[in-house]
């Protein structure tokens, strides 16, 4: 069976691997234990579907319908965008503050929330955290209900169906978002473009227009030594810091660097 991953394929062998363990219902470790394991044709045909489904540019994640992230491993769908390494940057920036602050039951928010990875991580990492998880498209939403579902943390996620922080209230301690900040023009050159979520992805046509809205909103939400997190491009930092200034004009406002090196995250620390 093992062999069937290492033959010439239009994708790589690290793929092919994981869509035969997804066929199979096994680990790698597992493939690997039992290399020469048959295939049902039932499984041959369902693997020969997903590689041309792969070789075509469809997402792994998407596949296979779940993917790894902070540790913890979330359900997927076409409905919402593929959790990201570099978004777990906007995590450790909340779980930073949260163990600096050291409050007891911080309220938090995660706008646009997705598949609910941020929000479910938070909850997973806090457990005496408040967590509202914001998002527009119900699809988006019932995917993140699952996944807080999946990890146990659905009595401590408030999902909200809304548009940025218009539904809430507040004052949160900790305002996280993860918005789309690809331009317009860009995003129609991008494969990324093809498979998930236009909604996830279109920022307008500088990439910053929800960015916008969001930091009209959220100085009536975001409570004294509170903190907002954004996730932003890695050209943006400057416009987004510019913006940030303009919304919070008494906060210390700076840029954060992700793994890469690259500056993937606005801190608001308010005052």
């Amino acid at each position: 069976m093992l062999a069937l991953a290492r033959q010439r394929t239009p994708v790589s062998p690290t793929t092919a691997q994981a869509l035969l363990a997804y066929v199979v219902g096994r680990g790698r470790a597992w493939l690997l234990a039992h290399p020469e394991a048959p295939l049902s044709g039932a499984q041959a045909a369902q693997f020969a579907a997903l590689l041309g489904r792969a070789a075509a540019g469809e997402p792994l994640a998407y596949l296979v319908g779940e993917r790894e992230f902070c540790g913890l491993t979330f359900e997927v769908t076409p409905d919402a965008l593929i959790p990201r390494p570099e978004s777990e940057a906007l995590v450790e920036a909340g779980l930073a503050w949260a163990r600096e602050r050291s409050k007891s039951d911080p309220a938090i928010v995660d706008v646009g929330t997705g598949s609910g990875a941020i929000a479910v991580t938070l909850a997973a990492r806090l457990p005496q955290a408040r967590i509202a998880a914001v998002e527009l498209s119900a699809p988006a939403l019932a995917v993140a209900r699952r996944n807080a579902q999946r990890h146990a943390v659905a009595d401590r996620v408030g999902l909200v169906r809304g548009d940025l922080l218009a539904a809430l209230v507040g004052p949160f301690d900790l305002i996280l978002a993860n918005l789309p900040y690809v331009s317009t023009g860009e995003l129609a050159g991008l494969e990324v473009g093809r498979w998930e979520p236009r909604l996830a992805l279109d920022g307008g046509a500088d990439g910053l227009d929800l960015v916008r809205r969001l930091l009209e909103q959220a100085p009536a939400r975001l409570a004294p030594g509170g903190r907002l997190a954004l996730e932003i491009g890695a050209e943006q930092g400057e416009r987004v810091m510019t913006l940030c200034r303009e919304a919070f004009p008494q906060a210390a406002v700076r840029l954060e660097r992700d793994l890469a090196g690259l500056n993937r995250i606005a801190l608001v620390d308010r005052r």
